[in-house]
Protein backbone atom coordinates (compact mmCIF):
# COMPACT_ATOMS: atom_id res chain seq x y z
CA UNK A 1 0.00 0.00 0.00
CA UNK A 2 1.56 3.59 -0.80
CA UNK A 3 2.72 5.47 2.32
CA UNK A 4 1.20 9.07 3.08
CA UNK A 5 4.96 10.48 2.02
CA UNK A 6 3.73 8.93 -1.24
CA UNK A 7 0.26 11.02 -1.28
CA UNK A 8 2.02 14.00 -0.28
CA UNK A 9 4.80 13.61 -3.57
CA UNK A 10 1.66 12.61 -5.45
CA UNK A 11 -0.34 16.14 -4.49
CA UNK A 12 2.79 17.98 -4.76
CA UNK A 13 3.63 16.65 -8.41
CA UNK A 14 0.01 16.85 -9.83
CA UNK A 15 -0.12 20.61 -7.85
CA UNK A 16 2.80 21.61 -9.90
CA UNK A 17 2.11 20.10 -13.06
CA UNK A 18 -1.28 22.27 -12.90
CA UNK A 19 0.27 25.57 -12.09
CA UNK A 20 2.86 24.89 -14.89
CA UNK A 21 0.16 23.88 -17.47
CA UNK A 22 -1.94 26.64 -16.14
CA UNK A 23 1.06 28.98 -16.65
CA UNK A 24 1.96 27.79 -19.98
CA UNK A 25 -1.54 28.13 -21.40
CA UNK A 26 -1.68 31.45 -20.12
CA UNK A 27 1.69 32.15 -21.82
CA UNK A 28 0.60 30.63 -25.11
CA UNK A 29 -3.09 32.56 -24.75
CA UNK A 30 -1.10 36.03 -24.44
CA UNK A 31 1.07 35.41 -27.74
CA UNK A 32 -1.47 34.35 -29.55
CA UNK A 33 -3.90 37.44 -28.80
CA UNK A 34 -0.80 39.44 -29.25
CA UNK A 35 0.19 37.90 -32.82
CA UNK A 36 -3.80 38.14 -33.89
CA UNK A 37 -4.85 41.27 -32.33
CA UNK A 38 -2.65 42.98 -34.27
CA UNK A 39 -2.99 42.05 -37.36
CA UNK A 40 -6.48 42.77 -36.71
CA UNK A 41 -6.12 46.51 -36.10
CA UNK A 42 -3.93 47.35 -38.57
CA UNK A 43 -6.40 45.89 -41.32
CA UNK A 44 -9.19 47.19 -39.55
CA UNK A 45 -8.17 50.98 -39.49
CA UNK A 46 -11.03 53.38 -40.17
CA UNK A 47 -8.88 56.46 -41.96
CA UNK A 48 -7.09 54.65 -45.05
CA UNK A 49 -7.03 57.52 -47.21
CA UNK A 50 -6.85 60.79 -45.52
CA UNK A 51 -3.47 62.44 -44.13
CA UNK A 52 -1.91 59.39 -43.66
CA UNK A 53 1.25 61.29 -43.49
CA UNK A 54 0.37 62.85 -39.76
CA UNK A 55 0.04 60.77 -36.54
CA UNK A 56 -2.85 62.55 -35.96
CA UNK A 57 -5.53 64.13 -38.31
CA UNK A 58 -7.27 66.77 -36.87
CA UNK A 59 -9.43 69.96 -38.33
CA UNK A 60 -10.61 73.05 -36.95
CA UNK A 61 -13.26 75.16 -37.78
CA UNK A 62 -14.54 79.03 -36.28
CA UNK A 63 -18.06 78.78 -35.36
CA UNK A 64 -18.29 82.46 -37.11
CA UNK A 65 -16.85 80.45 -40.70
CA UNK A 66 -19.81 78.22 -40.22
CA UNK A 67 -22.31 78.73 -42.97
CA UNK A 68 -25.72 79.99 -41.66
CA UNK A 69 -27.64 76.58 -41.69
CA UNK A 70 -26.00 73.15 -40.92
CA UNK A 71 -22.13 72.49 -41.71
CA UNK A 72 -22.36 68.53 -41.90
CA UNK A 73 -19.26 66.87 -41.12
CA UNK A 74 -17.76 63.64 -42.26
CA UNK A 75 -16.92 60.70 -39.10
CA UNK A 76 -16.69 57.31 -41.66
CA UNK A 77 -13.56 58.90 -43.04
CA UNK A 78 -14.89 57.54 -46.47
CA UNK A 79 -15.41 60.90 -47.64
CA UNK A 80 -14.06 62.27 -50.85
CA UNK A 81 -14.53 65.71 -49.52
CA UNK A 82 -13.49 65.11 -45.85
CA UNK A 83 -13.69 66.52 -43.33
CA UNK A 84 -17.05 67.81 -45.02
CA UNK A 85 -19.56 64.81 -45.37
CA UNK A 86 -20.56 63.38 -48.98
CA UNK A 87 -23.08 60.88 -47.91
CA UNK A 88 -20.13 57.58 -48.14
CA UNK A 89 -21.23 56.45 -44.92
CA UNK A 90 -24.21 54.83 -46.58
CA UNK A 91 -22.13 52.37 -48.74
CA UNK A 92 -19.69 52.44 -46.00
CA UNK A 93 -22.69 50.95 -43.59
CA UNK A 94 -23.66 48.43 -46.03
CA UNK A 95 -20.49 47.04 -46.36
CA UNK A 96 -19.34 47.16 -42.83
CA UNK A 97 -22.81 46.76 -40.62
CA UNK A 98 -21.95 49.95 -39.04
CA UNK A 99 -24.16 52.40 -38.17
CA UNK A 100 -22.07 56.11 -39.10
CA UNK A 101 -23.30 58.88 -39.73
CA UNK A 102 -22.54 63.16 -39.89
CA UNK A 103 -21.75 65.52 -37.45
CA UNK A 104 -24.33 68.16 -38.24
CA UNK A 105 -23.87 71.36 -36.73
CA UNK A 106 -26.47 74.32 -37.26
CA UNK A 107 -26.05 77.77 -37.10
CA UNK A 108 -29.04 79.85 -36.52
CA UNK A 109 -27.31 83.07 -35.47
CA UNK A 110 -27.50 86.04 -37.22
Amino acid sequence: LPTKQWYQRRVRATAGLCVASALFGAALGYFYSIKFSAAKSASSCCNTTIKKDCSKVVDCADMEDLAKGKTVYCRCWQSKKFPYCDGSHNAYNLKTGDNLGPLVITNNKE
